[in-house]
């Protein structure tokens, strides 16, 4: 359940998304906006404040909030999948699926679904829409009891991790690993975009509340439609920074 600073925060994310307030122009003032939603000036501060946090608008103390030109966020203080963060933001997620076959794991597929090399998998390479524009490609490996029941999900419509949390198969946690690529020929095809072009590269291994493997994958966003930000607390899961080190090429 939201809280009341968290729905104001999504309204006003909503009427920014859809050009109520443009980038470069002034949110109403907290008095005005207090009134607007009928809450307190303090819920409307708390609601800017997660606004501000997240890039959406410039927060001055004292002057009006300006909404500011910025990809939309993705939030790894929570774990979810792409159509309920899309939701979030008052965005239409969708999808198109470009391949889903049961085959044999790759070599890096086995080992990080504590599988042996050669074990199946289901394959599943899906592009993600916001709005009807492509943005991101998903190319995952699910172990077999996460990856059969797919034949079962609306792939071009419906969330995987919501359809499979119905059948008793939650996602509880995420390993995630960002860098930099250079879009392949392929990239382009799928996102319709030039070869070469910077892509952010996703690479995550989730896992069952019993620490299991569910699926290996590796993700692929524009990077000028889509920004992460990542929250940390002392007091909550610590952030690790890790040097960097070359990594295995994937062939995709």
């Amino acid at each position: 359940m939201t809280t009341r600073y968290q729905d104001v925060a999504l309204r006003l994310r909503r009427a920014i998304s859809d050009g109520t307030y443009p980038p470069g122009s002034r949110l109403p003032s907290e008095h005005e906006l207090a009134q607007q939603f009928g809450v307190a000036r303090s819920t409307i501060r708390h609601a800017l404040a997660v606004l501000g946090e997240d890039g959406v608008v410039a927060s001055h103390q004292g002057a009006r909030r300006t909404v500011l030109a910025e990809p939309r966020l993705q939030n790894f203080g929570e774990l979810r999948s792409f159509s309920r963060w899309a939701r979030s933001i008052g965005a239409e997620p969708s999808g198109r699926v470009d391949l889903m076959e049961r085959r044999a794991a790759t070599e890096i597929q086995a080992q990080e679904l504590g599988l042996a090399p050669g074990d199946p998998v289901v394959y599943v390479v899906r592009v993600r829409l916001l709005d009807g524009t492509p943005v991101m490609i998903e190319r995952t490996a699910y172990v077999e009891r996460a990856g059969l029941p797919l034949s079962f999900v609306d792939l071009e419509r419906e969330s995987i991790s919501e359809r499979l949390e119905e059948r008793g198969i939650v996602f509880a946690q995420a390993e995630h690993t960002i860098d930099a690529v250079n879009a392949t020929p392929d990239d382009a095809r799928l996102l319709s975009i030039e070869p070469g072009i910077a892509l952010l590269r996703e690479r995550r291994r989730a896992t069952d509340p019993r620490g299991l493997a569910l699926e290996w994958s590796e993700d692929r966003y524009v990077g000028d439609a889509v920004a992460f930000t990542i929250r940390n607390s002392i007091a909550l899961s610590p952030l690790v920074r890790d040097r960097a080190v070359p990594m295995m090429k994937t062939g995709s």
